[in-house]
């Protein structure tokens, strides 16, 4: 069994460190409130501090909310870089820059340590269950000796490459989950508008080449009006930041991607940023004064 570190203990992080204890493995942890009482049970053993937890740990996961978060965490004074010896390993599971996370990985380097970069998709949801979508950048030889821990928590695990190319994959990915969910949001919003009951018009599109994972589960958040966060729509505005902020660095563009960071961001002026990301369909719904169905 390994000796483990896990930072950052929110919506997803403490799911997801729950069932690095449930494999067996010692956990110390820190986050930034009172670590979870169900942790506690489970034996987590809580830190002071992130240098604290580098200091006990021989592999330490960090899932936080945005690249200023993780810099904090790495290399604040109380940082996990001030608690690190050689040979240790660093994984970032959060979601944020690919430029940023090579420059991580080149200053935790240095320091004789290795880093991967391994965000996930999948949610709330997929946290709780194990089924996460993990998508990792970095060494072969330190993949394979954090793969059994990934398996833990997740089911579909790919090395893309080298540090930052799991965060490239992820970026990608939220591009895709953004557009379809602006395409799930339009096309319930007109069958509802025309008349049509859309929860069975979704049920009717499940059937056929237009189903997929966003109809199923944010096509009813849609229709049910649940709009209770599994991811908010604030961490996605901040994915497609990275998205365009890349693009143009590279430059390409990215239109749609553009509409739909557009549309979160008018989500966020009418105060629902802490909403599910499926809420993304309010903002057609403001802007064609009708609902796909009527808020409970």
């Amino acid at each position: 069994m390994a000796t483990l570190g896990f930072i950052g203990l929110g919506i997803m992080g403490t799911p997801m460190a729950g069932h690095l204890l449930a494999g067996g493995h010692t956990l110390y942890v820190h986050t930034r409130s009172k670590v979870p009482q169900a942790l506690l049970d489970a034996g987590a053993k809580p830190c002071a501090s992130n240098a604290e937890v580098a200091q006990k740990a021989d592999i330490i996961f960090t899932m936080v909310p945005d690249t200023p978060d993780v810099q904090k965490v790495l290399f604040a004074d109380d940082g996990v870089a001030q608690g690190l010896t050689p040979g240790r390993i660093v994984v970032d599971m959060s979601s944020i820059g690919p430029v940023e996370t090579k420059d991580f990985a080149r200053r935790i380097s240095e320091l004789g340590c290795d880093y991967l970069d391994a965000p996930v998709s999948g949610g709330e949801v997929g946290a709780k269950a194990a089924s996460l979508t993990i998508m990792v950048g970095g060494k072969q030889d330190v993949f394979d000796k954090v793969e059994p821990l990934f398996k833990l928590m997740g089911k579909n695990i790919t090395l893309v490459g080298g540090n930052g190319d799991g965060q490239t994959c992820k970026v990608a990915n939220q591009i895709i989950v953004a557009l379809n969910i602006q395409a799930v949001a339009e096309a319930l919003l007109f069958a509802s508008k025309a008349g049509a009951d859309p929860a069975k018009v979704r049920q009717a599109l499940m059937g056929g080449f237009a189903a997929s994972r966003i109809l199923e589960v944010h096509g009813e958040r849609m229709v049910k009006r649940t709009f209770q966060p599994g991811f908010r729509i604030n961490l996605h505005q901040k994915d497609l930041n990275l998205a365009l902020s890349g693009a143009k660095q590279l430059g390409v563009t990215l239109p749609t991607t553009a509409v739909a960071q557009q549309l979160m961001s008018a989500c966020a002026a009418n105060g629902m940023d802490g909403l599910d990301h499926s809420a993304l369909c309010r903002a057609v719904e403001l802007m064609s004064h009708h609902t796909i169905a009527p808020d409970v």
